[in-house]
């Protein structure tokens, strides 16, 4: 299979994909399975696909309250997944042509409106990848860039060779913790056996952005993007 696994890392990476990476996710399969049923935690593998963000618009976030910096952060966020649902199809066609069953995860997109989740954390496939870590912001924190990028997973029974979970380098940095508008993390570090709500409080951080949305015509956020030392140009 390393012969697919390194056809289907250069394929992603020759259509712009910075990080790419395999998870055993059968350890995970009661989390997995709460979040997005049965038909997805059957699936004992999945890739996980990142890209990353412009700096130069990331680094301007500081100016939280300006149209102008919001709208290049959300015309790049926006982007990036737009790319990454593209080649997740590309690369999920090369599984199944390989004779695997493949299942592509969408970038962004929340299945379950009460619970603002998705079918399944992009962040959690991507840290048993060993692409990075989940930080005190629920963000996946990867060495080379920290949280500045967006991810993708792609379902799959392919053999293919998975990497390893790499340590949490967060220590006791709260700087995302602390400048959160809304409150909505609580520094709690990340732990699979505990829910979400234990780390994000997600409807503060919907809630903050929709009132933004009214005010100024944007709601995205990205401080904690913003605010995270690793990946940091300042």
């Amino acid at each position: 299979m390393d012969v697919l696994q390194d056809e289907l890392k250069t394929l992603a990476k020759g259509l712009g994909i910075d990080f790419f990476g395999v998870a055993d996710i059968t350890g995970a399969h009661n989390f997995v399975m709460t979040q997005g049923g049965e038909h997805i935690a059957n699936y004992p593998k999945a890739v996980s696909m990142g890209m990353g963000l412009l700096d130069a618009v990331v680094d301007e976030l500081y100016r939280h309250e300006e149209p102008s910096a919001l709208f290049s952060y959300r015309g790049i966020y926006d982007a990036a997944n737009e790319n990454l649902n593209r080649v997740s199809l590309l690369v999920a066609k090369r599984i199944q042509e390989a004779g695997f069953k493949a299942y592509a995860i969408p970038a962004s997109q929340t299945v379950n409106e009460r619970k603002l989740e998705g079918a399944i954390s992009h962040k959690l496939v991507a840290h048993l990848a060993g692409l990075g870590w989940i930080g005190k912001s629920c963000l996946l924190i990867t060495p080379e860039h920290g949280p500045r990028l967006r991810l993708a997973s792609i379902l799959t029974d392919a053999p293919l060779d998975v990497g390893k979970p790499i340590p949490n380098g967060c220590g006791e940095c709260n700087k995302c913790v602390e400048i959160c508008p809304p409150k909505a993390f609580t520094g709690v570090p990340f732990d699979p056996s505990e829910p979400r709500s234990v780390r994000f409080r997600a409807h503060q951080c919907r809630d903050y952005t929709q009132r933004r949305a009214q005010l100024l015509g944007e709601g995205i956020c990205g401080l904690c993007v913003y605010a995270c030392p690793y990946g940091a140009n300042r």
